[in-house]
């Protein structure tokens, strides 16, 4: 089965609410030796997307996100474990991240996944969970000294959080010694610019490019 059809089928079986058949399509993913980023991304993690607006649209309710998020953790219980093998050997030599889903946010697999492959790509990756109070953030900034810290916003009413995190980085000294990163279906790169953000990374494959290219040069 190709690439894409594994991905159509991880999309609909999340957007379904589908658990058996997310875990079938993990397992295919796995035999058949397809990238399985590549199907969290372009498959579960757009169908989580999609019914994340529907829900802001009003059009499901929060059972049905439950349900989706469900089907999703159903499917990354089968992949967490090939997605770890990629950064067990890995040396973390390019600095600490911390990363979280910010306050009031309760979606965790795309931040995972970012998490996942920047320690593949040789950070010391702290995550630090989702739904995280911006005291807290600040305080694993103080603790842990990054060289970044990445929060990911999965509605609008969350991401506004980003902004505030970024005052109050300021306001304990801290904001200067890192490099802020935003990222989350409703993130753009203009709300990046607006807030004053460093970096705004779509998806775990672009901050993996980015993350790397700003500490190559550091």
């Amino acid at each position: 089965m190709s690439k894409e059809s594994l991905t159509q089928e991880a999309k609909a079986a999340v957007m379904s609410y589908n658990n058996k058949a997310a875990v079938e399509v993990a397992n295919k993913a796995i035999a058949e030796g397809v990238d399985i980023v590549d199907v969290i991304q372009d498959g579960f993690t757009k169908g989580m997307t999609e019914v994340g607006t529907l829900f802001e649209q009003k059009k499901v309710y929060l059972p049905h996100v439950m349900a989706a998020a469900a089907a999703m953790n159903a499917a990354m219980d089968v992949l967490n474990p090939e997605l770890e093998k990629l950064g067990s050997t890995v040396e973390s030599a390019l600095g600490t991240v911390v990363i979280c889903t910010i306050e009031g946010d309760i979606h965790s697999i795309g931040k995972d996944i970012v998490a996942i492959m920047l320690k593949v790509t040789g950070f010391d990756v702290k995550n630090i969970g989702r739904d995280v109070p911006l005291d807290q953030i600040v305080e694993a900034c103080e603790k842990y000294k990054p060289v970044a810290v990445g929060t990911s916003a999965l509605m609008t009413s969350t991401m506004v959080h980003q902004k505030t995190l970024e005052e109050k980085l300021k306001a304990a000294g801290v904001r200067d010694k890192l490099l802020t990163n935003v990222g989350g279906a409703p993130v753009t790169q203009m709300w990046a610019d607006e807030i004053g953000a460093d970096l705004y990374t779509e998806n775990a494959s672009d901050a993996t490019a980015k993350f790397a290219a700003a500490f190559e040069k550091k």
